[in-house]
């Protein structure tokens, strides 16, 4: 079994940084996709950051150049550095992370996801 546990969530002012950090654990072959989504109170759910098993890196506009993800491969961690922090980026944030439990299987895991709320 694999499961994701978000953390580094909390309340913080606009203009505040924050470092979301995903650990990831369980029987796990090897870990190849993984992303930060958000959900937004009243909103549907929205990928913020994607960074795939070949460090290619996407982000939605609205984060561009103030959110970085990372991944440190032999912690089985992925992080989610969070700068210059706006009203808007109030969400639950969640893991995504696309794990194989072996050399032919591959599945698609959730965290339950960490609050962040930046004040203005």
């Amino acid at each position: 079994q694999v499961k994701l546990a978000e953390s580094g969530g909390g309340p913080v002012q606009a203009g505040g940084s924050l470092r979301l950090s995903c650990v990831i654990s369980g029987d796990i072959y090897k870990i190849n996709d993984v992303s930060w989504y958000r959900r937004a109170p009243g909103k549907q759910r929205e990928l913020v950051a994607s960074l795939s098993s070949g460090g290619m890196v996407n982000y939605i506009e609205s984060v561009k150049g103030r959110f970085t993800i990372s991944r440190d491969n032999a912690k089985n961690t992925v992080f989610l550095a969070m700068n210059t922090l706006k009203p808007e980026d109030t969400a639950v944030y969640f893991c995504n992370a696309d794990a194989q439990v072996s050399q032919n299987y591959e599945y698609n895991y959730w965290g339950h996801g960490t609050q962040v709320t930046v004040s203005s």
